[in-house]
């Protein structure tokens, strides 16, 4: 008898079992962490692809072919098939847009306001890229198999 009390009262080795209990939950902690970093860190790669396709259009002549060297600029750039890269140009006449539809617009791009109109020529690239967590867990704002579709996107007027 003088054994078993003094067996429950030995309080030695009542750390580990307490960090048996709380280290799942620190583990889970850090592993979320560092999976929210990688999005995080994915995200900004495509943002900067982006805008490094967008430079393009700052370097060089301002004329239509110059977009289809912009789609294959972010295709290499974020390494995205062309489906996954959306280039749009457009002009403005007075702050309104003259895109009528986006097989047109080129010819709209190209177009010229009437006179004494202030005009205003832009363009923008959009990225998506699927992200895959270490971990996939469906919340709110991931798809049906637990990965998240990210997004770049930069604009910038031309003209």
């Amino acid at each position: 008898m003088r054994r078993l009390a003094n067996l429950l009262g030995d309080e030695r080795g009542s750390s580990l079992i307490e960090l048996a209990l709380v280290l799942p939950v620190l583990g889970s902690l850090v592993v979320g962490m560092v999976d929210i970093a990688r999005g995080y860190s994915a995200r900004l790669q495509l943002e900067q692809a982006a805008q490094r396709s967008i430079e393009l259009a700052m370097n060089g002549q301002k004329e239509t072919s110059l977009f289809d060297t912009l789609v294959a600029e972010s295709m290499e750039a974020a390494n995205v098939p062309q489906s996954a890269v959306q280039v749009r140009y457009w002009l403005e006449c007075d702050g309104v847009s003259q895109n009528t539809s986006v097989a047109s617009m080129a010819a709209d791009y190209e177009k010229k306001c009437a006179d004494n109109v202030p005009y205003s020529r832009y363009v923008s690239v959009r990225i998506e890229k699927t992200y895959a967590p270490m971990f996939r867990v469906k919340f709110a704002g991931s798809n049906a198999d637990g990965t998240y579709t990210l997004v770049g996107r930069a604009g910038l007027r031309v003209q």
